[in-house]
């Protein structure tokens, strides 16, 4: 019977010989191409390591995969494998920072399929490619600063504010710390701008931003100063007890009076601000709900400070849930 013309003839008699020779392939291709062992350790790797890792092959075949990961991602390999064992997937992709043979780091993306099944409750062999993706990397996180950059003051925009808030209360709560935060109103920004035109108005808060920085440096790690909406700014106080609120509170206040920009309408004839300051500590038995009454909190102490007339600050304190 004849064959079926649409049918692979299996019964090829191509020599060995002629067959690609995989060895070379592996030694030309610009990813690294490796066979990890179920101990996770190196069994084959490429050439092409060389060029990835800063080191040689034989510096490579038998190290266990956490010499070569940063410390800090090692978790990111520890789920994938769990997901694995758990049987949601055969393949992972991710990208990790690793370690190179002179300490330097680089960016790579990991591709990792299993050889066979996962069994005993671990993975068994993987056939595993990396990727050297430093540059897109860097493009990535530039374009991310620049959506979180406000355009018209250089400050942290909304968007980046919303997340550190959220980001920054997880941390607390993990350890039932404190933290503050600064909302800051330009007292009568708006008959600033009538008077001056919105050219000088775009120069004040500019200004006014740069002055918040310098004024909001302390021994506060990761203080974030945001363009919060309009003329109302925003500080971030990570791990700030209410008297730190306040000691900045009341230094950023003095920092943008000693601008001595003018403002005829206003009182004192220069440009001056208003800041309302609240501090959450999380603790057992608190019952405030966060991050919103955070800025509920600060909002309130604000307009207290602008009750009080304007160019000084308010604060509260709140007892917020632990969740």
């Amino acid at each position: 019977m004849a064959k079926d013309s649409a049918t692979l003839d299996t019964s090829s008699s191509q020599e060995p010989s002629a067959l690609p020779n995989l060895e070379l392939l592996a030694a030309q291709c610009m990813d690294a191409i490796a066979w990890v062992g179920a101990d996770m350790r190196f069994i084959y790797i490429s050439p092409s390591c060389k060029k990835l890792f800063l080191r040689s092959v034989e510096d490579t075949i038998g190290h266990h995969i956490a010499e070569f990961v940063f410390p800090d991602d090692l978790p990111i390999i520890a789920a994938a494998t769990r997901s694995v064992i758990n049987g949601e997937g055969n393949a992972i992709t991710a990208t990790i920072r690793v370690i190179r043979g002179d300490g330097s780091l680089i960016w790579i993306e990991l591709n990792s399929r299993l050889m066979g099944d996962a069994a005993n409750g671990a993975p068994g062999d993987r056939a595993v490619t990396m990727r050297d993706v430093s540059d897109r990397k860097a493009l990535e996180d530039e374009l991310r600063a620049m959506a979180m950059k406000d355009g018209l003051t250089g400050l942290a925009n909304r968007r980046a504010f919303d997340e550190a808030l959220v980001a920054e209360w997880h941390r607390t709560v993990q350890e039932k710390s404190q933290m503050s935060l600064l909302l800051i109103d330009i007292d009568f920004f708006k008959k600033f701008n009538d008077a001056y035109g919105h050219q000088t108005g775009d120069d004040c808060l500019r200004s006014i931003g740069a002055a918040l920085c310098s004024g909001s440096d302390s021994d506060c790690v990761d203080v974030l100063v945001a363009r919060y909406g309009g003329e109302e700014l925003a500080i971030i106080l990570p791990r700030s007890d209410s008297f730190v609120a306040a000691t900045i509170a009341e230094r950023v206040r003095a920092v943008v009076e000693r601008l001595a920009i003018p403002h005829g309408p206003s009182v004192g004839g220069i440009v001056t601000v208003s800041v309302g300051v609240a501090t959450a500590l999380a603790c057992d038995g608190g019952s405030a709900e966060m991050p919103s009454a955070l800025l509920a909190s600060a909002d309130k102490a604000l307009y207290m400070a602008k009750t009080a007339g304007r160019n000084c600050w308010r604060s509260s304190l709140l007892l917020a849930a632990v969740r």
